[in-house]
């Protein structure tokens, strides 16, 4: 594409940085998928945005389904580029929005996994050998407590966590803040973790969690913690991080039903993204249907 085009792109990243202040992560998601835009419009010899129309765009979405590039993956392609042309008509590049209508293939909605009560309770029952250890305890306990993501676990500082009042201050997605429960095992936890901490940590660190040089710890890190927790625990399958997060979100959807209070717990901006779970606690009923219900069993003993 044209270097007028390109320098556009740029301009919306670092509108993206500094008017949404978007996390690095996410703002690497965007620029991918502007630059699998950009590939398609130089294999098509399309030099400038305002060449590109909506049959256009429809053909890049088609042409990312042949690779066999799933319907999620797609959308989100789509957003970034819808995205960004309404970026270059609010700055007159453009007359109209060329993917505005444009809809990606649906695929199948995947349920988020999670641990049923009495694997995460063989999990969490873990008995600390190290001060390593006694850090993965804590911050397990604290993740599935206050629901956490991932980053949000990793980018706490200790002045986040007020174990006297029993919350968590918490940077989420569109550096939203929103304040999480610290539960009763959690907050145990982590006031065993503290002392061992300020032995570990280095100098002018603020990082709640450390690694073994004292800094701050990796996503990376926790993600491989976890696993080896889970081969110790003797539990089947990889434990993600995220799966302490889903099951948080179950277990207290199935005991109190409120979807609103999930959602202002997960931070999720729309509760469509919180009620996936409601598909988890269906799932759920209807195996305990299945099992109990006399004209529900597929197989009748003669």
């Amino acid at each position: 594409m044209h270097k007028d085009a390109l320098d556009w792109q740029q301009r919306y990243l670092v509108h993206l940085s500094e008017q949404r202040q978007l996390s690095t992560h996410t703002l690497s998601n965007y620029r991918r998928d502007l630059d699998s835009a950009v590939g398609w419009c130089d294999r098509q010899n399309l030099h400038h945005w305002r060449e590109l129309n909506n049959q256009d765009v429809r053909n890049w979405s088609a042409e990312c389904h042949r690779k066999g590039l799933g319907g999620r993956s797609i959308q989100r392609r789509l957003s970034a580029l819808r995205g960004f042309c309404r970026f270059l008509v609010e700055n007159k590049v453009l007359e109209h929005n060329p993917a505005r209508d444009i809809r990606a293939p649906k695929s199948p909605r995947k349920l988020p996994h999670s641990l049923d009560v009495d694997r995460l309770q063989r999990l969490l029952e873990c008995k600390p050998e190290n001060w390593l250890e006694q850090r993965d305890l804590a911050l397990m306990e604290l993740t599935y407590s206050g629901g956490l993501r991932l980053a949000e676990l990793v980018g706490l500082d200790i002045s986040d966590v007020d174990l006297r009042e029993g919350e968590a201050r918490v940077l989420g997605k569109g550096r939203k803040t929103r304040i999480v429960p610290v539960g009763g095992k959690a907050r145990n936890a982590l006031a065993a973790w503290l002392p061992l901490r300020n032995l570990h940590v280095a100098e002018d660190e603020t990082a709640l969690f450390i690694s073994r040089n004292g800094t701050r710890v990796s996503p990376r890190s926790v993600q491989q913690r976890l696993k080896r927790w889970a081969l110790k625990q003797g539990l089947e399958g990889r434990l993600h991080p995220h799966a302490l997060r889903h099951s948080c979100a179950t277990h207290i959807l199935e005991s109190s039903g409120d979807l609103r209070a999930v959602q202002e717990l997960l931070g999720h901006a729309n509760i469509g993204t919180t009620q996936i779970y409601t598909h988890l606690d269906f799932q759920r009923l209807a195996q305990v249907y299945d099992a109990a219900h006399p004209r529900a069993r597929k197989k009748q003993r003669s």
